[in-house]
């Protein structure tokens, strides 16, 4: 097994992740990759997600802030300089959601921070979150990504994110800023920047070898790199279709919540088109519930038992919600 360790020296949120993107398409086999990088005043909203839905945009784009879309699901983050965001890209044989999250476990322990998986895809402390992660699988490699909240501005995450009112009152909480811990308030000493090797000397202990550092400059100047760039920072990728979507069928679910915009033909019964926006953390499953409902009448709803939980839930929002 080959360890590998790469930290971004840029705060360009599309040249972060196309770096990912790379790595996760064309890291060699039997190996392992952490990779730390930080984003500068950026939104990240998940694969599926409506941005206009989980952020505001013009606000966000005027004060120079971006806004980026994960290849992963899962809900909308507010990345700055003072949180640290990770990526494991492992062969499938090595990945291991478990292992990886222990990883951050015992990096933090070096502060004195207890961190506990908690919910569906939390690290939390005291009962308040301050890592989410999200997952995708390729075709030789899977990859599991998450933010650390360390000095993060709550104002301007409260200022930038819109946070569904549904979501609050499952959690039982009445804002974003009390779900939610900069780990600095715990450990004043912990910096974005110190918990760097740390998290390293815990990536080799927990894989029990010595990793090898590779310099991020010789991505930069990759040319397939620029190209994911290029799509992932393009209008058409981030905004779509997203700006006339209008909801009308919403719920949320034990897996996450969803909204859907449908267009229907009245004379025929049937549906033409429909976008589905949803932060669960199977993205994949969004396009193909997307596929099932073009064509589909909607008087006689297609065949719920499709041993997909999500696609299911969806199906019976549309025909029964």
């Amino acid at each position: 097994m080959k360890l590998q360790v790469i930290t971004s020296n840029q705060h360009n949120p599309f040249l972060n992740r196309a770096v990912e993107q790379y790595l996760t398409e064309h890291q060699e086999e039997d190996t392992v990759t952490m990779y730390l990088w930080k984003n500068q005043q950026t939104v990240v909203i998940g694969y599926n997600q409506n941005p206009y839905s989980e952020c505001n945009v013009q606000l966000l784009l005027d004060e120079g802030g971006h806004l980026m879309r994960r290849g992963t699901g899962g809900g909308a983050v507010y990345h700055d300089l003072g949180n640290i965001n990770f990526s494991f890209i492992a062969d499938k044989k090595l990945y291991d959601v478990k292992k990886q999250l222990s990883v951050i476990q015992d990096a933090l322990l070096a502060y004195g921070v207890e961190a506990e998986i908690s919910g569906r895809n939390d690290l939390t402390c005291q009962g308040r979150k301050f890592s989410g992660n999200a997952f995708a699988k390729g075709q030789r490699n899977d990859l599991h990504h998450g933010t650390i909240l360390i000095k993060t501005d709550g104002a301007m995450m409260q200022r930038y994110l819109i946070v569904d009112k549904a979501k609050l009152m499952k959690n039982g909480v009445k804002s974003v800023a009390s779900r939610v811990v900069n780990l600095s308030e715990l450990v004043h000493t912990l910096t974005s920047d110190n918990i760097k090797q740390p998290l390293i000397a815990s990536f080799e202990k927990v894989y029990g070898g010595k990793a090898e550092v590779l310099d991020f400059d010789t991505f930069i100047n990759n040319a397939e790199v620029q190209a994911i760039k290029d799509h992932i920072s393009s209008h058409e990728f981030l905004f779509g279709r997203w700006k006339q979507f209008k909801t009308t069928k919403k719920a949320r679910f034990p897996w996450g919540g969803v909204e859907i915009a449908l267009q229907i033909d009245e004379a025929k019964s049937i549906i033409t088109d429909v976008q589905i926006a949803s932060d669960c953390l199977e993205p994949e499953t969004i396009g193909q519930a997307e596929k099932l409902f073009i064509g589909a009448s909607t008087k006689t709803g297609p065949d719920y038992d499709t041993g997909n939980e999500i696609i299911d839930d969806i199906m019976r929002l549309v025909y029964n919600g």
